[in-house]
Order: structure tokens, then sequence, then C-alpha cells
């Protein structure tokens, strides 16, 4: 299992990045503001249109390091990856799936299923730890609902099918997405799941989360040689990457969803970490940006037992355990491709 590095976060406006020497440096017209080895590095995230260096965008390509360019809000721009180093016949093998429907169902199913199955129990662990503050009954009931849908999505053989039984499930559990906000609730409460641009706080966590899930999914899958935009469930559409989309929705509850709560229920973001623009689109502040890597960094330095390799690993690098696998079932090294099932 590889070692997880750093990411380094830029956002501060109007950074320009440029290298030095093995360092990023920072800075902004035409001041320093600051300077990062490379080698401690598996991952650069811009938030801003200045840009970098063509000298910096090969040494990231060189050193394998994953370098995403997001606007102020969040979203996604463009991700610099060097030439394709993969082994072709895996990609050759990946391609020829993608194009034959029932194969690409067979394969979207299990990500879909660890999805659903992943949300099911974040739901019977709130009945668990938080009986008292949530309605529990309600809680079952969608969880009742939830079971039903993982039959149906084991049975399915038809795509568009598969999508519409996900679609289904996400509808009903977000419906205690809610009643999971334990804390500032004046503030923090979730209606429905609103994007482009979210339009209050829990959104734009959610938002944010997200994007920077399918960044490291990205990087991830392009790391075993696998191509990220090539999908199964999410067919193909220029600059979308449809296989990182495909394998992170059974990551989202578990590493997106979750985290978010966290940042809500232990008060580590609040109300004035939040700005509100004329659109009705809802942000980040500067310090609340700054709030939120901080925790995710953490998050992803936390460790966990992976449920099919049984190694401790940290949840930074579950994306690639599961790029991992995803590669060996497609090299026929793997009867079936095992998805990230957490509990």
């Amino acid at each position: 299992m590889r070692k997880l590095l750093n990411t380094l976060y830029i956002t501060t406006p109007d950074s320009y990045l440029s290298l030095k020497g093995e360092n990023v440096v920072i800075s902004r017209n035409e001041e320093q503001l600051g300077r990062i080895p490379l080698h401690n590095l598996e991952a650069i995230c811009s938030f801003g249109y200045y840009g970098a260096s063509p000298a910096l965008m090969n040494a990231c390509v060189e050193k394998n390091i994953s370098l995403t360019f997001l606007s102020q809000s969040g979203k996604f721009l463009a991700r610099v990856i060097g030439e394709s180093k993969g082994n072709v016949v895996l990609r050759k093998t990946q391609y020829r799936l993608s194009d034959n429907e029932l194969k690409s169902t067979q394969i979207a199913r299990n990500f879909i299923f660890a999805k659903v199955a992943n949300q099911k129990w974040i739901l019977e662990r709130m009945t668990r730890d938080y009986a008292m503050r949530i309605d529990v009954p309600a809680f079952k009931k969608i969880s009742s609902e939830l079971s039903a849908h993982l039959k149906e999505i084991l049975q399915t053989e038809d795509l568009e099918r598969l999508r519409g039984l996900e679609g289904q499930a996400a509808n009903i559990y977000f419906k205690c997405f809610d009643q999971m906000i334990l804390q500032q609730k004046e503030y923090f409460f979730f209606k429905t799941r609103n994007r482009r641009p979210p339009t209050d706080n829990v959104n734009a966590l959610l938002s944010l989360s997200y994007t920077l899930l399918a960044s490291d999914v990205s990087a991830a899958l392009e790391n075993v040689g696998l191509d990220a935009y090539v999908g199964f469930l999410h067919r193909d559409r220029p600059g979308r990457a449809s296989l990182a989309l495909d394998m992170m929705e059974e990551l989202r509850g578990v590493m997106a969803d979750r985290f978010v709560l966290k940042l809500i229920n232990k008060k580590i973001v609040n109300d004035a970490d939040f700005i509100r623009k004329e659109n009705g689109a809802v942000l980040l502040t500067d310090e609340g940006r700054k709030k939120f890597f901080k925790a995710w960094q953490e998050r992803k330095q936390e460790s966990l037992t992976h449920p099919f390799l049984k190694e401790k690993i940290s949840w930074g690098l579950v994306p690639h355990a599961q790029a991992m696998l995803l590669a060996r079932y497609l090299r026929g090294d793997l009867e079936e491709y095992p998805p990230f099932l957490w509990k």
C-alpha cells in the first residue's frame, strides 16, 4: 500500500504557483507567500484562476503529484495529468467493458449497492448512538426501505433501471439527513440537495466535500493505470471524469456526508464561516475554507481496517485501495469488484 502524503490547499485569492528547486512557491503580486517541498506532497489544490507555471506542472507530472484547479466557490476547473503510463491492456479492457452495457451494469451495481448499504449503515449508527435525539421509528422505516432497494439493485441487469434505483435510494436517505444535524440547527438545516450554486450552509459543505472526493478518486484511478474519464454507470461526456464519479458513489456517505455532519455537530464551522451572494449562492469564507481543509486533511489521516483487504490503512488511502481492487478485477485477478462496505 502506498504512503499517504499531504495535500496542499491554496486558498489565497490571486495566488500563482511556481517551481524553485524542489519546492512549490506560492506568490501574490510578486510577493512570496510560502514555499513547500514537493517531496512532502501527493496533491495540490488551488482555489483561484491565476494558475501555475509550466515548470511546476511538469514537476508535478514527473513526481506523480495531482495538481487540481478549482474556482473560489469550489467548482472544479481543471486537473493536470501527464503522459498515460498505465498498462495499455488494462485500459483497453476498461474501454471494452464500458462499451458493453450488460458488463457495465454488473460493475456499476457494485458501486451503487455499496453506496446504499453505507447510507443504510449511517442511519443505523445514528439510531444506536443518538436514540434519544432522533426519531428512531422514522430512521428504521427508511433503513427498511433502503434494504428493499438493495435487493433490487443486486437483481437488476439494466443500466437505466440501476440509475433509477440509485436516485430513489438517495431521495429516501436524504429524508433523514436533517435529523442527523444535531447542533446549530438555526443555521444548519437540510431540506433538499441543491447545487450549482448551493443555497444553504449544509449544501455548500456537501458540494465542496464531493468535489474534493472526486479529485482524490480521479488521482487514485490514474495512479493504478485506469482512465478516470471512462465510466460504467456515468457514461462518456467530454471533460467529465465518469469513472471517478462511479467509484466515489460508494464513498459519498462515509467519506463526505459523515465529514460534513462532523463539521457541524462538533461546531468546527459555524454560520460566520459562510457568505451569501446576491444570486442566493452560499460559499465558505476564506477562514471557513481554512477550517474545512484542516479538518479534511486530519480526517484523511485517521485509520481504519479495510473491510476487504483486512489491512489497517488511513481514510485518505481508501480511494487508492478501491482503485487497486478495480484494476485487479479488470485484469482478471478477482472474480468480482469488491466495493467498500463500511461498518
